[in-house]
């Protein structure tokens, strides 16, 4: 059930197709949309064995072939990730509808109605290194938001895609949804074309690696919504609790190394160094984590390696952390905002004045007190899935569910309004009413 193409014109014409499928489920009643979701569930349970016995052989070919240690954690699909991949598509199918929201009911002047309304962008296009429940999170989310979806997954997770996206269009053509809403590419050269489509898709998210995500955006001149770095920092305040410390900090750093909101560095301030750290040395250790600190960590730490420069800015997406002494949560704030990669970062603190200037201060799409940076995931905020994550500036920011993949038009409905009624020397005024 894949897509693959020899030329451009090839890549087109499924382009076109699925904008038109897509035309027509931007219109679909939600009832629909969710009878769609449930029918998705429903053969991904069926196709289960399927879907696992092609990961393992995606895995058993990555291993040979060596590829880095964090990428393959991404590529691995148990029993278990997969039953909540799929829970997370019918929690998608409990939301509000996104689309058809009106925002703006507004009376210009009587007879002439303003209404601004939510509506599908149109065509994603996801492109995604390893990881491939996340073509099962970024479907759903297509579905219930109204836009057709173009998968374009990495060579490690062919086999697990392809598996997937069969699952998924047969379970769609037992529905109102054409399967042509959904599509996946398979090879680099269809990833590079993607890429100049932006005549037909509306919206890139890439999901991988800091190179990857850097390619994408660079390369194209279709909207991207992504991030590029996921270097993501824990800041223990001089009134943390010890206790409480050190379970966020191992939880941050080891529950899962590979994601991109686990912690790459650690700030410690200097009056809690001699008890903290030691302590949480140990824990670490103890979980074959790789500890680098700054200089003055030694005072404290013996044989540990001394971090340079480049540790502070780096994404290792592994067991390695990196720590660093600070004297003030103004210090720690501004390392964060120097390094920092406007992901995830967290305070402990039992001080909730130093915690209302760190989530005021720390620049970053998540900011978080007295937690696990592992949090900042859709799922858990209760988006049902999410498409992506976002560190830009403007919305949406953070972990991306159903409200990243629309927009808005604004109708106006009138009953032979002109604008000359409303200028000149007698001009009417506008009523501007908002109605209920």
């Amino acid at each position: 059930m894949t897509t693959s193409f020899d030329d451009t014109s090839g890549l087109i014409a499924i382009a076109k197709k699925t904008r038109l499928a897509a035309l027509k489920l931007g219109v679909l009643s939600t009832a629909a949309k969710n009878q769609a979701i449930e029918a998705i569930a429903i053969a991904l349970e069926s196709a289960k064995d399927e879907i696992l016995q092609a990961n393992i052989a995606d895995c058993e070919a990555a291993a040979a072939d060596e590829i880095a240690k964090p990428l393959y954690k991404r590529l691995q699909l148990d029993e278990h990730k997969l039953r909540d991949a799929i829970a997370g598509v019918r929690d998608v199918g409990k939301l509000s509808d996104p689309v058809g929201v009106v925002q703006i009911h507004r009376k210009i002047d009587p007879g002439l109605i303003l209404k601004r309304v939510t509506c599908p962008l149109g065509v994603l296009g996801i492109i995604f290194e390893a990881r491939p429940e996340a073509a099962i999170q970024i479907v759903s989310l297509a579905i219930k938001s109204g836009n057709g979806v173009i998968l374009k997954g990495g060579k490690e997770a062919i086999r697990s895609c392809e598996a997937i996206v069969k699952a998924i269009k047969q379970g769609l053509s037992q529905t109102t949804v054409n399967p042509d809403a959904v599509q996946l590419l398979t090879t680099r050269e269809e990833t590079l074309e993607l890429l100049k489509l932006d005549k037909y898709v509306d919206l890139i998210i890439p999901r991988g690696s800091n190179s990857f995500v850097q390619f994408v955006q660079e390369n194209t001149r279709i909207p991207v919504l992504g991030h590029a770095d996921g270097v993501c920092h824990l800041y223990l305040d001089k009134t943390a609790d010890i206790d409480k410390a050190i379970k966020i900090t191992v939880d941050s750093k080891t529950q899962y190394p590979a994601a991109c909101n686990a912690i790459e560095t650690l700030l410690v301030h200097s009056s809690i160094a001699a008890s903290f750290l030691p302590k949480i040395a140990e824990a670490l250790q103890e979980l074959h984590v790789e500890l680098r600190g700054d200089e003055r960590i030694h005072e404290f730490l013996q044989n540990i390696p001394t971090a340079t420069a480049k540790d502070w800015e780096t994404e290792y997406s592994d067991l390695i952390l990196a720590i660093k002494i600070v004297d003030s949560l103004e210090t720690a704030i501004a390392h964060i905002n120097d390094y920092g990669s406007k992901h995830t970062d967290a305070i402990v603190t039992e001080d909730p004045e130093a915690a209302k200037i760190f989530l005021a201060l720390v620049n970053a799409a998540g900011v978080y007190h007295n937690c696990s940076t592992r949090f900042a995931d859709g799922f858990r905020y209760g988006f049902g899935a999410e498409v992506g994550i976002s560190t830009q500036q403007m919305p949406p920011r953070g972990p991306v569910g159903l409200e990243g993949l629309i927009t808005y038009k604004y109708q106006m409905v009138g009953d032979g309004h002109v604008v000359s009624t409303y200028t000149g020397a007698n001009a009417k005024a506008f009523i501007h009413k908002d109605l209920v």
